[in-house]
């Protein structure tokens, strides 16, 4: 039977909770049914837009980019209605051409940005503005049109139809049908049948699809209570009529529609209209703005020349350096601008004393790179390989991640904003998942399991972010043992495989950041991320094949901790000490790590690696980055061999003598891909850049890859060496095997650098470190008591300062560290002989002396003082009541306290979630 039918009304995952179709099973299903065309129509979002694309264009399937958006009844500036439902109604948008994709994504980033109340709104006044390319029909029953049809509103139901007549070309509005058995639908269909006579509009049927196939539906239903927070057995809950909201066949619409098969044509009448091309692939990201006369390829060579000789001295004339600084900018000519911007805006924040990670990833492989100081990595000193950066035989967008202070990462971003303008720069949206855990404890809730039956399921399953629930059967005997003996368990985990792994919920990208040459709504919807900034609607990956710019910045705790530890060797010392006069061959650091007396040390503070400190005992910085490597699912098992080896216990042995000048500074063990780089060229002649396209392939794992590769490899083996076939074949399955975990050498000297730095200042200022440390803890109890017990270890003292005398957080004053306000408030509370102390009762403070400095710490933190205040401290009151402490007013030229509750042991911690200010003079505090 012909193909008369195209699905045209269809939700995938990214209708949050509501949407149980993935999109690549959603597209091969109707690839599978020969459909020439799908649409996605996602509610009023497009979170899965490109990806849906390309799987449909991969599939030979017409991609239709559409959006169910929700229409204001007014304005979608007003915001007086009292529910979701009343907020708005249906209705289905689908984009003919480029114009009405732009079009659409200016009217789905305006319903997140200006009409969000409920759900994000768009109006008909910005539809009338934004209709060119687009077609609408009027939606299902939750539409206008229908909501005005089942109230019995007929006057009202032609208005809507005449109103989005004249929003929309001629032609280009259709009124739409569907029949789940539902009786309301066949009333609204019989209507609309008359309206489109009456108007000269085409009816179009489709299914309003939700899951897959028809025996999905229970799944959709437990996804549905998930979303609303309901249980499988509550009588009112929310619920679909039946189980016909899926995929369904061309056979199957037919025979639904077979009294308007005309309502069928016109799916593929519409299917036809639509024919959009969405460029991917193109760079849109801005042109950075160069000296007069300068082109940006020139600009970029003088400012390497430049970071050259201020990097190399008088070696920058070395023939070598120069040949690798030529080849590298004549590869990254065509990416000038985005190097001109990533050393802008690092180049702003060291101007700006924003601490900057000394490189993250491959980039520290590039000569480039360093002479711009966009990494203070010399890849020369560490034998880093630029084609692990970009490959000059598979040229694609490098990608440049950035780590910064945490605290101040957003001066950076404000920055960009600025340089770049607010409507080109936006965060990143991401999407949660049903992990196995939480799909476990989602699926209990809905079935009626209590909170502890369900904990205890999703107790059972191994920690491992990429564990599922398939895994986790197979290798937890508790769990498997559950499935087999409870009928219950065996229902949960059955119904939360079904479930598993869909989008839960839409969140911000922890540090992607994108900038675009143009306004972002041009190409990209938005939303608003968490602070009521801009956020694209695009995942990362999907935001490259778009062309735009991309970047990771990164808030990294230990680049605030070394600025506040040089900070405080300044003022105690009066030296300026600076990260690139630290030596690294500091023998009191590597005794430092090599004792595992590594707490509040980056990348080792965990007690597997103290231990692996121990054993391996660093004593140079390859050690360092080694660890970094090692550390880590998949060699980790390699540590012992590494030490064992380094201690001379275990002999050193190469498969090839070829392996030996490659391997030897890692003691014969092929931990990095930079190594597999150099022994693809060294034994088989490889190009690094054709040895990075086998590294590739050998991670892949793809069959056709491999063969071809494993070919190459040991017919070059030959040619150039003259090894045997057996032999080659040998250490190509070594380096197939070692290419499944071997780590980015780059990344990992990157952080092994940063890991000797804070080693070095904890082993050479103790004091100043463990201060710096415990200043940017002190909304983390928990840490504050490891590093106050590691402080004492180390013969420092910490002392609780009056709360009279110091006002500051955390000091430094005679080889001690002192706390202050509101410091002081992270210490433990005692009570002894009836009064109030602080951490060591014999050391302690008394908790009168704190409350009289209560107006020295509201002066400190919101910039004024009171005499007036209520403190509410959380704790754990033995009685289970709240401990509150008042202060009311003076009595007899004296203060006057009344406690409340019975207890205020606990950690109090000065963290302010609000103030404010009710009547003059009055501040409200309240900690946590």
């Amino acid at each position: 039977m012909p193909t008369n039918f195209v699905h045209l009304h269809v939700h995938s995952e990214f209708s949050l909770l509501d949407g149980a179709c993935r999109i690549p099973e959603l597209v091969k299903r109707a690839a599978k049914l020969k459909m020439p065309a799908l649409a996605l129509t996602d509610h009023g979002n497009l979170f899965g837009a490109i990806n849906f694309y390309n799987e449909c264009r991969d599939n030979a399937v017409k991609p239709i980019i559409g959006c169910e958006v929700y229409l204001a009844p007014g304005s979608r500036l007003e915001k007086k209605t009292n529910s979701a439902k009343e907020a708005a109604t249906h209705l289905l948008l689908l984009a003919k051409d480029e114009s009405g994709y732009q079009n659409l994504v200016k009217l789905v980033s305006a319903a997140h940005l200006e009409g969000m109340y409920h759900k994000p709104r768009i109006d008909k006044e910005i539809l009338a503005r934004y209709s060119k390319g687009l077609i609408a029909t009027s939606g299902c029953l939750a539409g206008e049109v229908a909501q005005h049809i089942v109230a019995g509103r007929a006057s009202e139901a032609e208005k809507s139809i005449d109103d989005f007549k004249n929003i929309f070309s001629s032609g280009d509005f259709y009124l739409e049908i569907a029949d789940h058995g539902i009786p309301q639908q066949r009333m609204v269909a019989s209507q609309l049948h008359r309206y489109g006579k009456q108007f000269g509009l085409k009816i179009v049927a489709t299914n309003d699809v939700h899951y897959l196939l028809r025996d999905d539906a229970a799944t959709h239903d437990m996804l549905l209570c998930i979303q609303t927070g309901a249980k499988i057995k509550d009588k009112n809950r929310m619920r679909f009529h039946g189980s016909e909201f899926y995929l369904k066949t061309n056979e199957e619409m037919a025979a639904l529609f077979r009294d308007m098969p005309e309502s069928l044509v016109a799916t593929l009448e519409i299917a036809e209209k639509c024919d959009l091309n969405i460029e991917l692939g193109r760079n849109k990201f801005p042109a950075y703005p160069v000296p007069e006369a300068e082109t940006q390829a020139g600009y970029l060579r003088r400012l390497c020349e430049e970071g050259l000789i201020r990097r190399f001295g008088a070696h920058a004339s070395d023939p070598l350096l120069r040949k690798r600084l030529d080849f590298e900018l004549e590869v990254l000519t065509g990416f000038a601008s985005y190097l001109l911007i990533v050393w802008d805006f690092i180049g702003y924040a060291k101007s700006h004393d924003i601490p900057v990670g000394p490189g993250r990833g491959s980039v520290a492989g590039s000569l480039v790179a360093y002479v711009l100081g966009i990494t203070e990595i010399n890849p020369i000193r560490f034998g880093l390989i630029f084609e692990r950066f970009v490959n000059p035989e598979r040229l694609s967008m490098p990608d440049i991640d950035v780590d910064f202070c945490y605290k101040r990462r957003g001066e950076v971003v404000d920055y960009l904003r600025h340089k770049y303008g607010v409507q080109s720069v936006a965060q990143i949206i991401t999407f949660g998942t049903l992990g196995a855990k939480m799909a476990i404890r989602d699926v209990g809730r809905v079935m009626g399991l209590s909170y502890n039956a369900a904990d205890r399921l999703a107790r059972m399953i191994p920690f491992d972010p990429r564990i599922t629930l398939k895994k986790a059967l197979e290798v937890s005997p508790d769990f498997q043992r559950a499935y087999n003996e409870e009928d219950i368990t065996r229902c949960v985990i059955d119904s939360a495989s079904n479930l598993e792994g869909l989008v839960r919920q839409a969140g911000v990208h922890a540090a992607g950041l994108v900038i675009s040459d143009h306004n972002l709504t041009d190409c990209v919807p938005l939303t608003k991320d968490d602070h009521d900034g801009l956020a694209a609607q695009y995942p990362m990956k999907a935001l490259g094949e778009l062309g735009l710019l991309k970047l990771d910045f990164l808030g990294l705790a230990a680049l605030t901790v070394i600025q506040d530890t040089l900070r405080f060797i300044d003022e105690t010392t009066g030296r300026k000490v600076t990260l690139a006069e630290i030596p690294l061959t500091d023998q009191a650091t590597f005794d430092l790590l090599g004792k595992g007396h590594n707490f509040g040390v980056f990348q080792m503070e965990s007690p597997g690696m103290c231990d692996a400190c121990r054993h391996v005992r660093p004593s140079a910085i390859g050690d360092i980055i080694a660890l970094v490597a090692l550390y880590r699912p998949g060699l980790m098992e390699l540590i012992s061999s590494y030490a064992e080896r380094k201690s001379g216990k275990e002999q050193v042995e190469y498969d090839h003598p070829l392996l030996e000048p490659i391997l030897k500074g890692s003691y014969g063990i092929l931990i990095y891909q930079e190594q597999l780089l150099e022994i693809a060229q060294s034994f088989a002649g490889y190009t690094l850049g054709g040895a990075d396209v086998l590294r590739r392939a050998l991670k892949r794992q793809a069959p056709d890859e491999l063969i071809a590769q494993s070919t190459r490899f040991i017919e070059g083996s030959k040619m150039k060496n003259g090894i045997p076939k057996r032999e080659a074949g040998r250490i190509f399955a070594v380096l197939e095997n070692a290419a499944k975990n071997a780590f980015c050498k780059a990344h990992a000297t990157c952080y092994g650098m940063l890991t000797y730095q804070m080693a070095w200042l904890k082993s050479s200022h103790p004091v100043q470190f463990m201060a710096a440390h415990l200043s940017g803890a002190l909304a983390n109890p928990d840490k504050i008591a490891v590093l106050v017990e590691d402080a004492r270890r180390m013969g420092i003292s910490i002392v609780q300062s009056s709360a009279k005398q110091n006002s500051g957080v955390v000091t430094v004053k005679d080889n001690s560290i002192r706390f202050g306000i509101p410091g002081v408030f992270c210490a433990q509370i005692y009570r002894l002989d009836g009064d109030w102390y602080m951490d060591d009762p014999e050391r302690g403070i008394v908790l009168e002396e704190l409350i009289l400095g209560i107006p020295e710490i509201i002066e400190h933190l919101v910039g004024r003082r009171t005499d007036r205040f209520i403190c509410t401290f959380s704790a754990e009151p033995l009685d289970g009541k709240s401990s509150v402490l008042e202060k009311d007013g003076e009595s007899d030229g004296g203060c006057w306290y009344l406690l409340r509750g019975t207890s205020l042991r606990g950690w109090l911690c000065p963290t302010i979630f609000q103030y404010f200010d009710p009547a003059p003079g009055v501040i409200y505090l309240r900690w946590n």
